[in-house]
């Protein structure tokens, strides 16, 4: 079996390369047979495309999906600096 963090390793390289998702962000943690994604996002789709992804790459462990969904607001007034 190959050492956990090679597949921490491999889970997160395609996370970043994948064209469905190209995440930096996202922790790996492998406990055993468990597989947890945590970091944050911008909307509930790629927080599943991530899911998916991590699922496809290590499908023999068990995927927590941790990661959280914030907010992007629009930007608010210009600041004026004087």
């Amino acid at each position: 079996m190959e050492a956990p963090q090679y597949v921490a390793a491999r889970v997160q390289q395609a996370l970043a390369e994948d064209g469905r998702t190209h995440e930096l962000g996202i922790r790996v943690d492998i406990r055993g047979d468990q597989l947890f994604l945590r970091g944050q996002v911008s909307g509930a789709e790629q927080r599943e495309r991530l899911g998916q992804v991590a699922h496809e790459v290590a499908p023999e462990l068990h995927v927590h999906n941790e990661i959280n969904v914030v907010e992007a607001n629009a930007p608010g007034e210009d600041e004026h600096l004087d």
